[in-house]
């Protein structure tokens, strides 16, 4: 038997890998990776190292979990290092829950490697913090595609209303319905909405808006693509993400000198 590893790769760029994804990629004998990875972290790998596409899109299920599950199993049967690559970290929508158990239950060795998540870093790679003193002291990190087969929604709307920052994530092809729903539960048709494009990139795009003109007219937004919404969407303006260094200009109205 070998062991599994359900490593995160981080949110696109490269340099973002940690120490220890990058260890056991150059020593893994199979790695099934996931669609948002960086396609140039594969390059790491072993010359004789197996390298298996399991990713998913929406509409476009290449491989089903239960399968992915399945290869899980029989690799772990057949290789030493099997390194499970998965985009941001393994435990953040990811399903890398699900197949931690599955692992569990066929009593398969495994370890969990958390990789650097979108939810924060791409949002600040737009020059878009998620706490700032005065601003925002709280945040949420909300799943933008909930399964369609469940009756209800699981996610408490109305908790969201006190919360400074909002993130979600897998959010694009729902973001009318889910400013809607936000003013619906009395948050600020003005509040400002970010969505950051291919975060983390040279792709990487800005979008922004407001709830109430994503929830009438919303701007076109192609994913992968972080939504964020609250008042510290409006620091970007005050911050320079030239060659990844942001400059606060702490002259904004409603930011505190620190």
């Amino acid at each position: 038997m070998g062991k599994v590893y359900l490593v995160g790769a981080g949110p696109g760029d490269q340099e973002l890998l940690t120490l220890k994804a990058l260890r056991l990629i150059k020593s893994a004998d199979v790695i099934l990776y996931d669609r948002l990875i960086n396609q140039e972290i594969l390059l790491f790998a072993k010359p004789d190292c197996e390298l298996v596409y399991v990713g998913k899109e929406a509409g476009k299920h290449t491989i089903e979990q239960e399968k992915i599950n399945e290869l899980l199993l029989k690799y772990a049967q057949t290789k030493d290092v099997v390194v499970r690559l998965k985009g941001g970290d393994p435990f953040i929508f990811g399903r890398g829950g699900e197949e931690a158990l599955f692992l569990a239950e066929h009593r398969i060795d495994f370890e969990i490697v958390p990789g650097v998540s979108s939810f924060y870093s791409v949002p600040a790679y737009a020059g878009i913090p998620l706490t700032f003193r005065g601003i925002s002291s709280s945040f949420a990190v909300i799943t933008g595609h909930e399964d369609t087969r469940k009756e209800s929604s699981s996610i408490d709307w109305n908790s969201l209303k006190g919360i400074n920052t909002l993130v979600f994530l897998m959010g694009v092809s729902r973001r009318k319905e889910i400013a809607k729903r936000l003013i619906e539960i009395g948050r600020s048709p003005d509040e400002p909405v970010a969505f950051i494009e291919n975060g983390t990139t040279e792709r990487q795009r800005v979008i922004l808006t407001s709830l109430y003109e994503l929830s009438t007219d919303p701007p076109k937004v192609n994913p992968p693509a972080v939504m964020v919404v609250g008042s510290v969407v409006t620091l970007r303006e005050y911050m320079n993400q030239f060659s990844k260094e942001v400059k606060v200009c702490f002259q904004h109205p409603m930011v505190e000198r620190l």
